[in-house]
């Protein structure tokens, strides 16, 4: 039975077109990995389907009584609710049903007798929902579900604004958990989320009994949960069965066979061009030559997509530091209290560390106060001589209506225009994305513009806070490989151990610093 069905698609955004003629179909049970280069429509997709953007052309069409759980790589929390007010939303058809319940109660009084049975019989469905839906232990299940997923420690009268985008996200995962829907779109889920909570989401997954769709650049944490993947590229939706192993042995056998194809094509057409040039014009052969050009009309050409710009990545290597790059003394971070006990910390010229741990323990607030963007709580930084750094920053909350042009071009002003499209373009940018806004584009693209900019700076240092979230394939995988050629040192956040371990020397483990409890 099909749970949703998608029928010829179409949308873009302007003059970029996104989707074209897609078509899809879940069934029931099918765990589906929707996977695509950055900027493909995936996202534009998700939200397609889930009503929060119309198409241009197309239907999308729902089976009847289905209830869908939605988490987008975007997803917003209100400031001034609560973690409770946000896992307590899940119920939230539950509230709305008590109040109806109490609406009615509540004009009884004033009711026929007509409306009065009418009235009784609808409280009574109500009451029969509520007890079955579990309305009256809803505080029980928000604490079952926050504890485990490290959420309780917080405290659930937190407000969401002061929270980190891991923390955050664990937040729009709990509630979709308490949701229990029929169906999860989960569009990057992992992202911000520290290796624990991804095992716990995999595990989940592993489980989950109803269909899903997922969007994930995380490979390992893909293959071990979906069993059908969706590939889009060029506008155009294809479906293979499998891991993503499968799907890529699958998709190169059908690149050559198209190719090959090409090929073949390209060799009759070229000699039916021939024939036709060397006959057409001889009264002899003037009917042979009429005979090429009817079957040279009738062809239908094989058109080969252009490849995709793969991006390159090159750092621009400064001259070297000094030895000590930095050393603290007692050093505690934190903004209104404390996150850590005293820091005694030092890192030298070479050494490329991962800080890896929880969220919300402090990571990104530890490479801000060695940056000098925030003040430590207490405590001594000394940074060492001759630092030239690039700082990849894990969230950036502000929408930047820049072209990607006018945004490389603020920190390059010296640049002429052909050399800012070629750095843009080496990131794996195309003409369309380079002229567009930056606030139109996908997270990875976004991240490609923010990578551009230390790219195209010397630097001896390179202080990276999650640089792999929101990246494809292509471009984590060349990103990995310009680290591991970077001469310098480097200081990276990141949850991904198949990124990290092949580039750094050490491994800082920052819950041993904290003070909260794990």
């Amino acid at each position: 039975m099909s749970i949703l069905t998608v029928k010829n698609l179409n949308h873009g955004f302007g003059d970029r077109a996104i989707l074209e003629d897609v078509s899809f179909r879940l069934l029931k049970g099918e765990h589906v990995g929707f996977i695509g280069a950055n900027g493909e429509g995936k996202s534009t997709f998700m939200n397609i389907i889930t009503n929060n953007l119309m198409p241009d052309e197309g239907e999308v069409i729902w089976a009847n009584n289905v209830r869908v759980g939605y988490m987008d790589q975007h997803g917003s929390l209100t400031k001034g609710m609560s973690i409770r007010d946000v896992l307590r939303g899940a119920f939230q058809y539950l509230f709305d049903l008590e109040t109806e319940m109490n609406s009615l109660y509540g004009g009884m009084g004033e009711m026929s007798e007509e409306e009065m049975t009418k009235a009784l019989e609808r409280t009574a469905v109500i009451q029969d929902m509520l007890d079955n839906n579990g309305f009256y232990v809803i505080d029980a299940k928000v604490e079952e579900v926050a504890k485990g997923l490290g959420l309780l420690d917080l405290g659930l009268d937190k407000d969401v604004s002061d929270l980190s985008g891991g923390q955050r996200t664990k937040i729009l995962l709990g509630k979709l958990l308490l949701q229990n829907p029929d169906i999860l779109l989960l569009d990057e889920p992992t992202n911000y989320l520290d290796e624990e909570h991804i095992e716990w989401l995999k595990r989940y997954l592993q489980k989950y009994e109803n269909a899903f769709i997922l969007i994930s650049h995380d490979i390992p944490f893909l293959n071990s949960v979906i069993n059908l993947i969706y590939h889009i590229e060029n506008r155009r939706l294809t479906r293979y069965v499998g891991d993503y192993n499968e799907f890529q042995r699958l998709y190169e056998l059908k690149k050559a066979q198209m190719e090959l194809a090409y090929e073949r094509q390209q060799k009759e057409i070229a000699n039916l061009e021939d024939f036709i040039a060397r006959n057409k014009a001889n009264v002899a052969t003037v009917g042979m030559a009429r005979s090429r050009q009817k079957k040279l009309e009738k062809i239908d050409r094989i058109e080969l997509a252009p490849e995709k710009p793969k991006p390159e990545f090159n750092f621009k290597q400064a001259r070297a530091s000094g030895k000590v790059i930095f050393e603290t003394k007692d050093l505690v971070i934190g903004y209104n209290e404390p996150l850590t006990k005293p820091l005694n910390l030092y890192m030298e010229r070479g050494q490329r560390i991962a800080l890896v741990g929880a969220n919300g323990l402090g990571k990104s607030t530890l490479l801000k106060s060695l940056l000098g963007l925030i003040q430590p709580f207490s405590g001594e930084i000394q940074i060492g001589e001759y630092q030239y750094t690039g700082y990849f920053e894990q969230e950036i909350k502000e929408a930047n209506y820049s072209t990607c042009i006018e945004e490389v071009w603020k920190d390059f002003p010296s640049f002429t225009q052909y050399q800012v499209r070629a750095a843009l373009a080496k990131c794996g940018l195309t003409t369309k994305h380079i002229e567009s806004k930056i606030a139109v584009l996908s997270g990875g693209e976004q991240a490609k513009v923010r990578l551009c900019k230390i790219l195209n700076k010397e630097t001896n240092i390179l202080i990276l806070d999650e640089p792999t979230n929101h990246l494809d394939v292509d471009a984590k995988e060349e990103l990995k490989r310009a680290l591991r050629e970077f001469k310098g040192s480097i200081l990276l956040v990141c949850h991904e151990p198949e990124f990290y371990r092949d580039v750094v020397t050490d491994i800082w483990n920052c819950e041993e610093w904290t003070l909260k409890t794990i």
